[in-house]
């Protein structure tokens, strides 16, 4: 063998070698008749302490935290086991006490440390005991990995972690919602009536037919008097057509009303919360309600009714936003009411919707759709006079009815700071009272606005993030 392999074969027993020796934590000195400093014990691992003096003896406080054995009469091997803290003491042949070895057995944030670089490695986290547990400071830039470094850490100290971080960046949200509903209704009437009066036969005829337009006494006084019952709350579309043969006289009313109506409406709230934090809106009223208390009496309570919104938002990871969002429209209802202990209670018409979604700043999500279609058709008659063909028209009577309402609410988060408050606007920053020179002279109702950032942006439109600046 050349003397080239023989030092290569030397170099690898000596790596092997190396490697079979097992890696210590810590070695720890202890000095006959001194104080011994306090022995730190990562748990799950272990150290080898050394002694001065031989011991013959050796006690640990409490073993549950840590485990003890001898390697020989001066070197003991202790294993961490819990996190806490204990003491173990040496005794020599003849009793003396050599030492008290306060021994600490603590988290193993090596490891925990290594984890979290692997997870989090753009964050700045910085990892301490405390105790027996750990300590959490620093900065991250979102509450999603904080909470990722909290769960972590319990993994390793259960329910002994301590959170000193804060979180960097926006976190507060505003909110912009849109309500927008259209209402659209569409009413026809057709209707017909005949009326025959005079004498017949020596005797009084009186016929009133159709569709119930003509009371019994409408025939003579309604009609042949130039005004019907109908006709005397609404005029409109009604026409009359009499003839007369001999002593009788004919007249046919015919009313044809339609009408046409859509109602707009439309809120446009904005609210701003911290993340985490809960934000309420009510744009509206209360209305009182008479409930019985215990003692029998009547009390008033109040239900609020209009546009109402409550929101939670949670800035999680590269500007998302986690928005749990409950939002509701109501309003009276006139058309049903009830009768309750001498009170006139009205119903209530409500829309509300409750979800969750998660968008960036700036997307906008539509979270609720309504289309609310109503559809009546009546067809009334005179029995028997209705079927006949032709006349019978003038005996019948059609109404038609349709009524559609269609709800949208759109919600759009935006990461927000504070502004200073010389830009913000109010809105009685457009309108200042006159003088008297410019109310006589030039008939001014109102002043000019005012002057300054406030009386700039004032003269601005009043779509815009007001009060906040908006990234």
């Amino acid at each position: 063998m050349g003397r080239g392999s023989v030092w290569k074969a030397a170099l690898i027993g000596i790596a092997v070698a190396c490697a079979a020796i097992p890696a210590v934590a810590q070695n720890l000195r202890v000095l006959s008749g001194g104080v011994s400093e306090a022995l730190n014990v990562p748990m799950n691992r272990a150290v080898v302490v050394e002694s001065d003096e031989p011991f013959a003896e050796l006690s640990i406080a409490n073993p549950g935290i840590a485990d003890i054995s001898t390697l020989s009469d001066r070197s003991i091997y202790v294993l961490g086991k819990t996190p806490g803290r204990t003491t173990m003491t040496l005794l020599s042949a003849e009793g003396r006490l050599i030492a008290n070895v306060e021994v600490q057995v603590t988290p193993d944030i090596a490891e925990f440390k290594e984890r979290l670089r692997q997870i989090l490695p753009a964050e700045r986290i910085e990892v301490r005991t405390a105790n027996d547990g750990i300590v959490l400071s620093g900065q991250v830039s979102s509450i999603a990995k904080l909470d990722r470094a909290l769960d972590l850490a319990n993994r390793y100290a259960p329910e002994r972690v301590s959170n000193l971080m804060t979180v960097g960046g926006t976190q507060q949200v505003m909110l912009k919602v849109r309500f927008a509903e259209m209402q659209r209704s569409v009413a026809k009437n057709l209707s017909a009536s005949l009326a025959v009066n005079g004498t017949a036969a020596g005797g009084n005829l009186g016929l009133n037919g159709g569709s119930g337009q003509f009371t019994s006494g409408a025939a003579r006084d309604g009609v042949f008097g130039g005004t019907s019952s109908s006709a005397a709350g609404d005029a409109n579309g009604l026409m009359t057509l009499g003839f007369s043969a001999g002593s009788l006289q004919f007249a046919v009313l015919l009313e044809a009303l339609e009408s046409k109506g859509v109602v707009r409406t439309l809120a446009e709230p904005n609210l701003t919360a911290l993340s985490g934090q809960e934000a309420r809106f009510l744009a509206g009223g209360e209305y009182p309600i008479p409930v019985a208390s215990e003692s029998g009496q009547i009390a008033i309570e109040y239900k609020p009714f209009g546009v109402e919104l409550n929101f939670t938002p949670v800035v999680v990871d590269d500007n998302a936003i986690n928005l749990v969002i409950n939002a509701a429209v109501s309003s009276i209802d006139n058309s049903v009411t009830l009768e309750s202990a001498g009170f006139t209670i009205n119903a209530f018409k409500r829309r509300e919707t409750s979800t969750t979604v998660e968008m960036r700043d700036g997307e906008s999500f539509a979270i609720a759709g309504l289309l609310q279609d109503d559809f009546r058709d009546l067809n009334g008659q005179v029995p028997w006079l209705g079927d006949i063909p032709v006349l019978g028209a003038l005996f019948r009577s059609a109404e038609y009815q349709r009524s559609q309402s269609e709800l949208v609410i759109i919600v759009t988060p935006h990461l927000v700071t504070p502004t200073r408050g010389e830009a913000l606007a109010l809105p009685t920053d457009r309108v200042r009272i006159p003088t008297e020179r410019e109310l006589f002279l030039f008939g001014k109702v109102t002043g000019d606005s005012a002057r300054g950032p406030a009386g700039e942006v004032a003269r601005q439109d009043f779509s815009g993030p007001y009060g906040y600046v908006m990234e």
